[in-house]
């Protein structure tokens, strides 16, 4: 169904796990006004200062991989945490999170011929039509986990946005 999609911008990257430690050490957890009424009683709920699966450890943060405890990767993709806390980075980052429309024109969607408005047919993946490769996505278990944002350049969407598929679970308004 058509919709119309009003000018919008979106990062070109998944937040990467140093961008979100940017964030908890700069003590968002605890303030209130980077959080939604609901989002600061859910956090306040569950007594979070920082995600769940993160601790501070001697050299710094450290995340929780299984039974085991393992530096942050800086520039892995950010997982693990809710709607809410990536609401109040956004906040915090002075973004906020695109709608599921915006994501899927990011996504999938082509410049029209002459770059005036949008195709009206999608790609099938971000990239295009050919199916998905390790060079293209992170899928299928291929990486034991989540690679770093700035990797799968070749699976790039036609407005340059970044594993738009794969890698991680991505939150949207």
């Amino acid at each position: 169904h058509e919709q119309e999609v009003v000018p919008f911008r979106i990062a070109r990257e998944a937040v990467s796990q140093a961008e979100f430690a940017a964030f908890a050490d700069a003590g968002a957890y605890l303030d209130r006004a980077l959080w939604s009424d609901e989002g600061w009683d859910w956090r306040q709920g569950r007594g979070l200062e920082h995600p769940v699966y993160w601790r501070r450890g001697q050299d710094g943060w450290q995340r929780r991989q299984f039974d085991q405890w393992w530096p942050l990767q800086p520039q892995a993709a950010m997982i693990h945490v809710s709607w809410h806390e990536a609401e109040a980075y956004c906040r915090w980052a002075g973004r906020r999170l695109p709608t599921e429309l915006e994501w899927e024109v990011a996504a999938a969607a082509e410049p029209a011929e002459g770059g005036g408005g949008l195709a009206r047919v999608k790609r099938r993946y971000p990239w295009g039509d050919e199916p998905p490769t390790p060079n293209l996505a992170n899928l299928d278990g291929h990486a034991l986990g989540t690679v770093d944002v700035g990797a799968l350049s070749a699976g790039d969407s036609a407005f340059g946005c970044r594993q738009m598929i794969g890698n991680v679970w991505e939150w949207t308004d």
